[in-house]
Protein backbone atom coordinates (compact mmCIF):
# COMPACT_ATOMS: atom_id res chain seq x y z
CA UNK A 1 0.00 0.00 0.00
CA UNK A 2 1.34 3.41 -0.99
CA UNK A 3 0.54 6.67 0.79
CA UNK A 4 1.20 10.35 0.08
CA UNK A 5 1.68 12.75 3.01
CA UNK A 6 1.22 16.44 2.15
CA UNK A 7 2.35 18.33 5.26
CA UNK A 8 4.48 21.48 5.55
CA UNK A 9 5.75 20.61 9.04
CA UNK A 10 8.83 18.68 7.92
CA UNK A 11 9.49 17.14 11.33
CA UNK A 12 5.92 15.82 11.57
CA UNK A 13 5.89 14.65 7.96
CA UNK A 14 9.12 12.68 8.30
CA UNK A 15 8.05 11.28 11.66
CA UNK A 16 4.78 10.03 10.14
CA UNK A 17 6.64 8.62 7.14
CA UNK A 18 8.99 6.65 9.39
CA UNK A 19 6.16 5.36 11.59
CA UNK A 20 3.97 4.35 8.65
CA UNK A 21 6.86 2.56 6.96
CA UNK A 22 7.21 0.37 10.05
CA UNK A 23 3.57 -0.61 9.36
CA UNK A 24 4.56 -1.81 5.86
CA UNK A 25 3.33 1.23 3.91
CA UNK A 26 5.36 2.85 1.16
CA UNK A 27 5.25 6.58 1.87
CA UNK A 28 6.04 9.69 -0.20
CA UNK A 29 6.16 13.19 1.30
CA UNK A 30 5.37 16.61 -0.16
CA UNK A 31 6.06 19.73 1.92
CA UNK A 32 3.76 22.16 0.10
CA UNK A 33 0.48 22.11 -1.80
CA UNK A 34 1.99 22.62 -5.26
CA UNK A 35 4.39 19.68 -4.95
CA UNK A 36 1.63 17.64 -3.32
CA UNK A 37 -0.75 18.29 -6.20
CA UNK A 38 1.89 17.34 -8.78
CA UNK A 39 2.63 14.07 -6.99
CA UNK A 40 -1.06 13.26 -6.43
CA UNK A 41 -1.87 13.54 -10.15
CA UNK A 42 1.25 11.84 -11.54
CA UNK A 43 1.66 8.92 -9.13
CA UNK A 44 -0.72 6.20 -7.90
CA UNK A 45 -1.61 6.21 -4.20
CA UNK A 46 -3.96 4.17 -2.03
CA UNK A 47 -4.62 7.19 0.20
CA UNK A 48 -3.51 10.80 0.74
CA UNK A 49 -2.89 12.34 4.19
CA UNK A 50 -3.46 16.05 3.65
CA UNK A 51 -2.79 19.00 5.97
CA UNK A 52 -5.18 21.95 5.70
CA UNK A 53 -2.69 24.79 6.24
CA UNK A 54 -0.20 24.50 3.37
CA UNK A 55 1.93 26.97 1.38
CA UNK A 56 1.23 27.03 -2.34
CA UNK A 57 -2.22 25.45 -2.42
CA UNK A 58 -4.02 25.07 0.90
CA UNK A 59 -5.47 21.66 1.73
CA UNK A 60 -9.08 22.63 1.04
CA UNK A 61 -8.24 23.98 -2.41
CA UNK A 62 -6.07 20.99 -3.24
CA UNK A 63 -8.75 18.50 -2.17
CA UNK A 64 -11.43 20.35 -4.13
CA UNK A 65 -9.19 20.48 -7.23
CA UNK A 66 -8.47 16.74 -7.11
CA UNK A 67 -12.18 15.96 -6.88
CA UNK A 68 -13.02 18.36 -9.70
CA UNK A 69 -10.47 16.48 -11.81
CA UNK A 70 -12.16 13.15 -10.96
CA UNK A 71 -9.28 11.95 -8.78
CA UNK A 72 -10.97 9.56 -6.33
CA UNK A 73 -7.97 8.69 -4.16
CA UNK A 74 -9.16 8.62 -0.51
CA UNK A 75 -8.14 11.78 1.39
CA UNK A 76 -7.65 11.99 5.16
CA UNK A 77 -7.43 15.64 6.18
CA UNK A 78 -5.26 16.72 9.12
CA UNK A 79 -5.75 20.05 10.86
CA UNK A 80 -5.29 21.87 14.15
CA UNK A 81 -8.76 23.36 13.73
CA UNK A 82 -11.45 21.47 15.60
CA UNK A 83 -14.49 23.73 15.08
CA UNK A 84 -17.51 22.06 13.52
CA UNK A 85 -17.46 24.49 10.57
CA UNK A 86 -13.83 23.59 9.82
CA UNK A 87 -14.73 19.91 9.74
CA UNK A 88 -17.68 20.61 7.45
CA UNK A 89 -15.47 22.69 5.13
CA UNK A 90 -12.95 19.85 4.97
CA UNK A 91 -15.53 17.21 4.13
CA UNK A 92 -17.29 19.50 1.64
CA UNK A 93 -13.99 20.02 -0.16
CA UNK A 94 -13.98 16.32 -1.00
CA UNK A 95 -12.01 14.84 1.90
CA UNK A 96 -13.21 11.43 3.06
CA UNK A 97 -12.25 11.82 6.71
CA UNK A 98 -10.97 14.44 9.13
CA UNK A 99 -8.50 14.11 12.01
CA UNK A 100 -7.61 16.90 14.46
CA UNK A 101 -4.02 17.42 15.64
CA UNK A 102 -2.64 16.24 17.94
CA UNK A 103 -3.85 12.71 17.23
CA UNK A 104 -3.10 9.18 18.37
CA UNK A 105 -1.04 7.28 15.79
CA UNK A 106 -3.12 4.13 16.23
CA UNK A 107 -6.26 6.09 15.42
CA UNK A 108 -4.56 7.43 12.28
CA UNK A 109 -3.71 3.86 11.26
CA UNK A 110 -7.28 2.70 11.83
CA UNK A 111 -8.68 5.57 9.77
CA UNK A 112 -6.25 4.89 6.91
CA UNK A 113 -7.25 1.22 6.87
CA UNK A 114 -10.93 2.17 6.87
CA UNK A 115 -10.48 4.62 4.00
CA UNK A 116 -8.63 2.10 1.86
CA UNK A 117 -11.14 -0.62 2.70
CA UNK A 118 -14.08 1.60 1.74
CA UNK A 119 -12.35 2.64 -1.47
CA UNK A 120 -11.99 -1.01 -2.46
CA UNK A 121 -15.62 -1.59 -1.38
CA UNK A 122 -14.76 -4.78 0.42
CA UNK A 123 -14.26 -5.86 4.05
CA UNK A 124 -10.72 -6.35 5.31
CA UNK A 125 -10.81 -10.13 5.11
CA UNK A 126 -7.91 -12.49 5.66
CA UNK A 127 -6.17 -12.97 2.30
CA UNK A 128 -5.53 -16.55 1.23
CA UNK A 129 -3.65 -18.23 -1.60
CA UNK A 130 -3.69 -21.99 -1.17
CA UNK A 131 -2.20 -22.81 2.26
CA UNK A 132 -0.84 -19.25 2.64
CA UNK A 133 -2.84 -16.70 4.68
CA UNK A 134 -2.24 -13.04 5.48
CA UNK A 135 -4.29 -11.03 7.99
CA UNK A 136 -4.14 -7.28 7.09
CA UNK A 137 -5.32 -6.26 10.56
CA UNK A 138 -2.79 -8.19 12.64
CA UNK A 139 -0.07 -8.53 9.96
CA UNK A 140 0.15 -12.24 10.76
CA UNK A 141 1.24 -14.45 7.87
CA UNK A 142 0.95 -18.23 8.02
CA UNK A 143 1.51 -21.16 5.69
CA UNK A 144 0.00 -24.51 6.56
CA UNK A 145 -0.69 -23.15 10.05
CA UNK A 146 2.94 -22.11 10.69
CA UNK A 147 3.57 -18.40 11.29
CA UNK A 148 6.08 -16.69 8.98
CA UNK A 149 8.20 -13.75 10.19
CA UNK A 150 8.63 -11.00 7.57
CA UNK A 151 10.24 -7.57 7.54
CA UNK A 152 7.95 -4.59 6.88
CA UNK A 153 8.96 -4.40 3.20
CA UNK A 154 8.68 -8.16 2.69
CA UNK A 155 5.21 -8.05 4.20
CA UNK A 156 4.15 -5.14 1.98
CA UNK A 157 5.37 -6.98 -1.12
CA UNK A 158 3.61 -10.20 -0.18
CA UNK A 159 0.39 -8.35 0.68
CA UNK A 160 0.29 -6.64 -2.72
CA UNK A 161 0.90 -9.97 -4.48
CA UNK A 162 -1.86 -11.65 -2.44
CA UNK A 163 -4.32 -8.85 -3.20
CA UNK A 164 -3.79 -9.70 -6.86
CA UNK A 165 -3.76 -13.53 -6.98
CA UNK A 166 -3.04 -15.24 -10.30
CA UNK A 167 -2.33 -11.86 -11.90
CA UNK A 168 1.03 -11.10 -13.49
CA UNK A 169 2.50 -8.03 -11.82
CA UNK A 170 5.34 -6.20 -13.54
CA UNK A 171 8.36 -4.86 -11.69
CA UNK A 172 7.09 -1.33 -12.38
CA UNK A 173 3.72 -2.11 -10.78
CA UNK A 174 5.42 -3.59 -7.73
CA UNK A 175 7.71 -0.56 -7.33
CA UNK A 176 4.76 1.84 -7.67
CA UNK A 177 2.75 0.13 -4.94
CA UNK A 178 5.36 -1.18 -2.53
CA UNK A 179 8.25 1.31 -2.69
CA UNK A 180 8.37 5.11 -2.52
CA UNK A 181 9.01 7.62 -5.29
CA UNK A 182 12.77 7.72 -4.67
CA UNK A 183 13.25 4.07 -5.70
CA UNK A 184 15.21 3.66 -8.92
CA UNK A 185 13.03 1.57 -11.28
CA UNK A 186 16.15 0.22 -12.98
CA UNK A 187 17.63 -1.42 -9.90
CA UNK A 188 17.14 -5.09 -9.04
CA UNK A 189 15.39 -4.18 -5.77
CA UNK A 190 12.18 -6.02 -6.71
CA UNK A 191 14.03 -9.20 -7.69
CA UNK A 192 16.05 -9.15 -4.48
CA UNK A 193 12.95 -8.83 -2.28
CA UNK A 194 11.05 -11.43 -4.28
CA UNK A 195 13.97 -13.70 -3.44
CA UNK A 196 13.68 -12.88 0.27
CA UNK A 197 9.92 -13.53 0.32
CA UNK A 198 10.21 -16.67 -1.77
CA UNK A 199 12.80 -18.08 0.65
CA UNK A 200 10.39 -17.67 3.57
CA UNK A 201 7.12 -18.55 1.83
CA UNK A 202 8.19 -21.31 -0.54
CA UNK A 203 11.69 -22.63 0.10
CA UNK A 204 11.13 -22.90 3.86
CA UNK A 205 8.26 -25.31 3.12
CA UNK A 206 10.07 -28.03 1.24
CA UNK A 207 7.76 -30.61 -0.29
CA UNK A 208 4.90 -28.12 -0.75
CA UNK A 209 4.15 -26.55 -4.16
CA UNK A 210 5.71 -23.16 -4.91
CA UNK A 211 3.29 -20.23 -4.75
CA UNK A 212 5.41 -17.36 -6.10
CA UNK A 213 6.18 -17.73 -9.79
CA UNK A 214 8.45 -15.83 -12.15
CA UNK A 215 6.85 -15.08 -15.51
CA UNK A 216 9.87 -14.62 -17.77
CA UNK A 217 10.08 -11.20 -19.35
CA UNK A 218 6.91 -9.98 -17.63
CA UNK A 219 7.09 -10.09 -13.85
CA UNK A 220 5.76 -12.20 -10.99
CA UNK A 221 2.57 -14.01 -10.07
CA UNK A 222 1.31 -15.64 -6.88
CA UNK A 223 -0.99 -18.63 -7.10
CA UNK A 224 -1.16 -22.38 -6.80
Amino acid sequence: MRLLIIEDNKKLALSLKKALETESYAVDVALDGIQGYDMAVTETYDAIILDVGLPGHDGLTLSRTLRDEKNVTPVLMLTARDATKDKIDGLDSGADDYLVKPFDFNELLARIRALIRRAKQQPELVLQVGPLTLDPSSHIVKRSGKEISLTAKEYALLEFLMRNPNRILTRTQLIEHVWDIDTDPFTNTVDVYIGYVRAKVDKAFAGEPALIHTVKGLGYRIGE
